[in-house]
């Protein structure tokens, strides 16, 4: 199975590359609108790149796109920033190792200590799969003790919460908006050519980090507050693709689907 078009040019030669969370961005919006933005990409390859940028791990990545007919990204800046990898043309993800040594080193096999010092905490409880470079949870805000923070701080890791029910730990530093940022550097895209776009506060790093970005309009409130003021977010008022489609439209970065 070939999941990538071939020929295509580099990524970099494109018009325009969308680097897109998954759950509530990419996934977001009425199905019209999904089928519109997933229609458009498969047939504008020649101009259109496509990263994700997502909390996800790669495995699900394909999983997704396999089951549920996603156009295949070309990168893949997963596991919230630790991860940053290429899509083979057979599918399946290869992490980019240059791109990947600062990640390792900062993390330095935290896991079980992390996992260690969390256990039993209150509101908190561990997600099952084995990540590389962080540990998530799945986060009860009726039940959570927010000494979690300071532990994770003590530790010298990054905390973060997102939608109010995921917590994540991570290397200090690292996250979607630094990587992605590495990412369009080594792919040597020029930064004006990308858009980012996401919904809720895990992808806040990736959203004011200087390129082109979206909060599409079903975004939590607490990434709108942190977006406030930054000029380089678009707030669309579509949810999902339908906001993907309307930043594409009106910061001129491609010939959209009019209308979106």
């Amino acid at each position: 199975m070939n999941v990538h078009m071939s020929p295509r040019p580099s990524i970099a030669a494109r018009r325009f590359t969308l680097a897109t969370d998954l759950d509530g961005t990419f996934l977001g919006g009425a199905e019209q609108e999904r089928a519109t933005l997933y229609r458009w990409i498969e047939e504008n390859r020649d101009s259109v790149g496509l990263i994700f940028v997502t909390g996800r791990d790669p495995e699900f990545i394909m999983e997704m796109c396999r089951e549920r007919g996603l156009p295949w990204p070309e990168y893949v800046v997963g596991d919230v920033g630790t991860t940053i990898a290429r899509v083979h043309e057979d599918g399946h993800v290869e992490p980019i190792p240059v791109l990947e040594e600062d990640i390792a080193a900062i993390w330095n096999d935290a896991g079980p200590h992390v996992r260690a010092a969390l256990e039993g905490h209150p509101g908190l409880t561990l997600q099952p799969t084995a990540f590389r470079y962080r540990v998530s949870y799945d986060l009860a805000p009726e039940t959570f003790d927010e000494s979690a923070k300071d532990k994770v701080s003590r530790m010298g890791h990054d905390w973060l919460i997102s939608d109010n029910r995921y917590f994540d730990v991570l290397p200090k530093g690292i996250s979607k908006g630094p990587s992605i940022r590495r990412l369009v550097e080594h792919l040597g895209i020029p930064p004006a050519r990308v858009l980012c776009a996401g919904d809720t506060l895990n992808d806040l790093s990736m959203l004011v980090c200087g390129l082109n970005a979206v909060a599409v309009g079903n975004s939590e409130a607490a990434l709108m507050a942190g977006v406030t003021g930054c000029e380089t977010v678009y707030s669309a008022k579509a949810h999902g693709a339908g906001g993907i489609m309307e930043a594409i439209n009106a910061l001129d970065l491609h010939d959209a689907p009019k209308g979106a």
